[in-house]
Order: structure tokens, then C-alpha cells, then sequence
């Protein structure tokens, strides 16, 4: 029950229920669902995943993933990400001034101001984030971040500008 199904899916059934494994290994459905919440085994739930097509990608995975660990001497490495449609809030009225004796006061309610697009790049040795705030979501906003990121960022004699090989996978599938 535990460890692994008698079968992969029981018969004419897409996964196993408590009823279905009480059935088969004669238990109490209480039991069977009791061991599994214990274990954490929720065999209904399925998880997917979409594996790359970029014949380049164990490479491009390899390079990335060995500079966290072991970064080039003196180099900064940074990870770049987006977050685009972030709700813009803001409160209804203004935050009233902290009274001493007293907590902070705000309004239960939020103003809409639209939404709103961060990209961030984490300096891995240092810890350090940069970030750019945009109103649109665009290949010509995220296009500007690494200019934003280079007048950032730390400049040394050994730092050197390097991007992945381009292949097939990589060109851009919509137009901008």
C-alpha cells in the first residue's frame, strides 16, 4: 500500500482509491486511507513535465548548472528571471503616521494601479538582486534588462561577456 500498487492502475480505473486498494488488499478503506495520509501517497494526483527539443540542451544545462558551484575566479555570475503580470496595488488612502503606544494604520482596501513586469538578475557569490520594473511585457522591454544589468554590475579586467550557442531551438517562435 505503501510502497508501490499491486498493479500499475487497477482494473477499469485510471489510479487507485482507498476503495480500490481496501478491495484488493482486504483492509478497511480507513486504513488504507490513514496509511496514506501518513506516508503522503496521493496516487490521484499526477504531475507533468515537457522535456526540451533543443538538441543543445544537455550542453547549455551542464555549462549553467557548473557555475553556481564552482563560479569563474573573480567573475560575477548572475541568474536573470521575469515575472510579468504583477498586480500593481496600492493602498485606498495614505498609511497614517505611527502614534507612539499605537500600531501602524492602513486601510483594509487596495487600490488597482494595472499591472506591472520584473526582471531580476541574482548575483550568485554576492547575493546581490538587480531589478527593472516595466508596464508592458515585451521582447524589447526584457531586451533593455541586460544593458541595465552591465551599468550594474561590478566590471573587472577577467569579466568577460559570453552567450550560449544558438541553436535551431533557440530562434523565437512568435515575431516581435
Amino acid at each position: 500500500m505503501v510502497t508501490e500498487p499491486p498493479e500499475p492502475t487497477p482494473k477499469n480505473a485510471t489510479h487507485w482509491s482507498t476503495r480500490a486498494m481496501a478491495e484488493e488488499r482486504g483492509r478497511p478503506r480507513s486504513t488504507v486511507s490513514r496509511i496514506w495520509r501518513a506516508f503522503g501517497r496521493q496516487p490521484h494526483r499526477t504531475e507533468t513535465f515537457k522535456p526540451s527539443t533543443d538538441p543543445y540542451f544537455g550542453d547549455k544545462a551542464h555549462d549553467v548548472v557548473g557555475l553556481y558551484p564552482d563560479p569563474p575566479e573573480r567573475a560575477p555570475v548572475f541568474r536573470v528571471d521575469e515575472k510579468s503580470r504583477i498586480q500593481s496595488l496600492g493602498r485606498s488612502r495614505p498609511v497614517s503616521p505611527r502614534v507612539p503606544g499605537s500600531s501602524q494604520r492602513i486601510t483594509h482596501d487596495c487600490a488597482r494601479a494595472g499591472i506591472a513586469t520584473l526582471f531580476a538578475a541574482l548575483e550568485a557569490a554576492t547575493g546581490k538582486v538587480i531589478g527593472s520594473l516595466h508596464r508592458r511585457y515585451r521582447a524589447e522591454e526584457f531586451g533593455k534588462f541586460p544593458t541595465e544589468l552591465d551599468q550594474e554590475a561590478p566590471v573587472g579586467p577577467d569579466v568577460r561577456k559570453r552567450s550560449p550557442p544558438r541553436g535551431p531551438a533557440d530562434r523565437p517562435r512568435c515575431r516581435p
